[in-house]
């Protein structure tokens, strides 16, 4: 695994960790009425989409031209099942809190429409089928790129603006790919052509400074006019996410091995499942026993973190626990690919 994608994945799954630690601490003590806490949760909402563009990175890096025989039976086993697990976990969950929760429907929900944090998933297995197509019958870029910007910008102003009454399944307008479809594309050309825009990146480093500064006016400047909403699903993100993530492919080359950031990268999977479930018990303690917001928040967000890789790591031991939190061990993260010119640029 390359090194610069641990980083990247790490930084994007302690973002979900502290978006929602700010949202569970806020459940108890309220939220603080200030207007820059509240820009900085729209910007915290860059990570899921971040998740999903690194995953498609990473396929069409490895698989430009074709999928290997076993990948669906791995993505099942890895991914998938993982996400049933959580699904049920997180109905069980609820129930504990709300004793009159129908179990059997909410575990069906969560499986069968995403009904709870683990949803993204059914959005990166369209991706996966969207990039067989890609690759089986060569479709070309050229013309995929500008039509998915479109197709996504114009469903996106749809599920934002005044949607028809869905009987309470608004929710699943998250999930069709349309909502992704940019990223999509973005990231498959980036991870088709990584050797030679990972150099172009380290070349061009401070640029991608400039285009992240430039993102977040964009988002600001959204935020001023007021669209407030705490979601993913916002298209003044778009910018925000890709600079973000030539930021981390750029500069990532550059910073030593870590071996804290590759423990956290090999658990990220299970974290982004479970942390939700850990803060839901540990906010009201954190809530009581600690003094102010932000270090309310900090504890959550350590605490939440450290408890949900504990857990990763006892279920990962039983002899069926991949299936249940994922793969936890991953190969060496690997250094960029001119190693020679990066020593010199450092």
């Amino acid at each position: 695994m390359v090194k610069e994608w641990n980083l990247l994945r790490v930084f994007a799954s302690l973002s979900v960790v502290l978006l929602h630690s700010t949202t569970q601490i806020s459940r108890i003590v309220g939220h603080p009425q200030y207007d820059i806490y509240y820009f900085f949760r729209i910007i915290l909402n860059y990570a899921t989409p971040t998740f999903i563009v690194l995953s498609i990175i990473i396929l069409a890096n490895r698989y430009p031209n074709r999928l290997p025989d076993n990948f669906w039976a791995g993505r099942i086993k890895y991914i998938y099942l993982p996400f049933v697990s959580f699904g049920i976990l997180d109905a069980f969950v609820r129930l504990h809190f709300n004793p009159n929760l129908k179990l059997d429907q909410k575990i069906l929900d969560n499986i069968l429409t995403g009904k709870f944090e683990g949803w993204f998933i059914l959005v990166i297995f369209q991706l996966y089928i969207l990039h067989y197509l890609v690759v089986r019958f060569k479709l070309s870029m050229v013309w995929m790129l500008p039509l998915s910007l479109i197709v996504m910008a114009l469903y996106l102003s749809f599920i934002t603006g005044e949607v028809p009454p869905m009987n309470g399944l608004e929710y699943t307008l998250k999930l069709p790919f349309f909502a992704w479809f940019g990223y999509f594309t973005a990231a498959f050309l980036i991870g088709k052509h990584y050797k030679y825009l990972s150099e172009k990146l380290l070349k061009y480093r401070w640029f991608t400074l400039f285009m992240l500064v430039v993102s977040l006016g964009i988002v600001y400047l959204g935020h001023r006019a007021g669209i407030s909403e705490i979601s993913s699903r916002r298209l003044d993100l778009y910018p925000l996410v890709l600079s973000v993530t030539a930021v981390f492919l750029a500069w990532g080359q550059l910073i030593p091995q870590s071996k804290i950031i590759n423990i956290i990268s090999n658990y990220s999977f299970g974290i982004y499942l479970l942390h939700w479930q850990v803060q839901r018990f540990m906010a009201p303690y954190v809530a009581e026993y600690v003094t102010y917001y932000i270090p309310q928040v900090i504890v959550l967000l350590i605490g939440s973190t450290v408890v949900s890789m504990i857990i990763i790591k006892l279920v990962s031991m039983l002899p069926f626990g991949e299936f249940i939190v994922g793969k936890t061990k991953r190969k060496k993260a690997k250094a960029a690919p001119k190693e020679k010119a990066i020593a010199e640029l450092a």
